[in-house]
């Protein structure tokens, strides 16, 4: 089968773990999806929007997800992005046009286990060729789909507590780990010894000041949690420090998903807690935004958790963070300018003394210093230029250096 022709942009491609339903069919072989690629009848090629003529460079806004591939695209690693997740639905998956330089595709997945495989997936690269870069999150993909991207530049972040959530057969084809601690460094390269890693966790490292930031607004809570509803995010850690505090501390829970919606508001009812509760489902980023401005001090209170996103959304949004001080990646965000951490018992008593006195704090300033997107990406840039010597993206003329305590010097396989 011949491939697509014609002139060729850099493509960056972020592969996501999320699947949407759960209704798992036979697929056809790739060769067939490849073909109705091609027709066009599957959504525009790679680049089509950039081919009519757009210029200009895109912002860097949005969520975890596109904040890495746009800020990749601004550091002229590539020229192009595409997101990409997986589809269990009888419906056709569907695809969005963000941007002419950012584009969402879903694939039919083969089946529900992990690393998904994916028919449909394989035929979109037999069909257009890899991407320059592929970046794999989370649960990941299967072998096939990376044995087909050998030319790529292959890189893996877990975004969760464990370094790796992909087996040894799979793992062993990146090119680069990101982690979001030293300790997960350390199990990268005790299963890949010659493997590349960098401490970069690709939420709270690639922060985006266009997409959280001050706003003015008038504080009308005390403490705002932004939290998937699920056990592993700790509500409860929060609701028993509310318990041993002034009744007249006003809290604001934002949930994006997770199914105990219910339960977190049944528990915060029966211990008498001023909680107000937005979602699940999830609002918009810049209504995400707004919610953090109403608030004075953002908490996480997560255990076995990565290093969310969220430490830094807080600290863009101006609000100085309180951390579980048993939170397993990302405390050393929490700096005496950024905010505090507490073990759960001492939750209420560090909150309190946080509250009574913000003045000690600068989050967004030192975020803007440190971790903003445009920091990381030179970083990013850096990073790739050691480790995939095989590289066909072009850095660019910014580079920035990297603290040798985040980065493994060991070159790629």
């Amino acid at each position: 089968m011949q491939r697509a022709s014609g002139h060729r942009h850099r493509r960056i491609v972020i592969i996501s773990d999320f699947c949407d339903g759960a209704t798992f069919r036979d697929q056809p072989p790739a060769a067939e999806f490849a073909a109705s690629w091609l027709s066009g009848e599957r959504g525009p090629r790679p680049g089509e929007a950039l081919h009519s003529g757009a210029s200009g460079m895109p912002e860097v806004v949005g969520g975890y997800l596109e904040r890495l591939p746009l800020a990749a695209i601004r550091q002229n690693l590539c020229d192009y992005a595409e997101i990409w997740s997986f589809w269990a639905r009888d419906e056709p998956p569907p695809w969005s046009q963000d941007s002419p330089h950012l584009l969402h595709r879903s694939f039919r997945a083969d089946t529900a286990a992990t690393p998904f495989a994916s028919s449909d997936m394989l035929g979109h690269i037999v069909a257009f060729g890899p991407p320059d870069i592929l970046c794999v999150w989370g649960l990941g993909v299967d072998e096939a789909i990376l044995e087909a991207c050998a030319g790529s530049i292959k890189i893996y972040n877990s975004i969760d507590a464990p370094a790796l959530r992909i087996p040894p057969e799979v793992s062993r084809h990146f090119d680069l780990v990101l982690t979001s601690a030293q300790w997960q460094s350390c199990e990268v390269e005790r299963r890949h010894p010659a493997m590349a890693t960098a401490i970069m966790p690709i939420g709270p490292e690639f922060a985006s000041p266009e997409t959280f930031f001050p706003l003015g607004l008038e504080k009308t809570h005390d403490v705002v949690y932004v939290a998937a509803a699920q056990p592993y995010k700790r509500h409860d850690v929060l609701f028993q420090a509310l318990a041993r505090l002034p009744r007249s501390i006003r809290a604001l829970c934002v949930c994006g998903y997770g199914e105990g919606g219910g339960l977190l508001r049944e528990q915060a009812a029966e211990l008498g807690l001023s909680i107000d509760f937005i979602g699940p489902p999830g609002v918009s980023h810049a209504e995400v935004n707004r919610l953090m401005n109403l608030a004075r001090v953002g908490v996480v209170c997560g255990v076995d958790d990565g290093a969310p996103a969220i430490l830094t959304e807080y600290m863009l949004a101006g609000l100085p963070v309180l951390a579980n001080a048993a939170l397993r990646c990302g405390l050393h965000y929490i700096t005496p300018l950024t905010g505090r951490i507490a073990k759960a018992d001492d939750f209420h008593m560090v909150l309190q003394d946080m509250l009574a006195d913000l003045t000690p704090y600068a989050p967004r300033k030192i975020v803007m210093e440190n971790w903003s997107w445009d920091r990381t990406v030179q970083k990013l840039a850096a990073v790739l230029s050691e480790s995939a010597p095989k590289a066909t993206v072009r850095p660019g003329a910014r580079r920035g250096g990297v603290p040798p305590q985040t980065v493994s010097s060991r070159p790629a396989r």
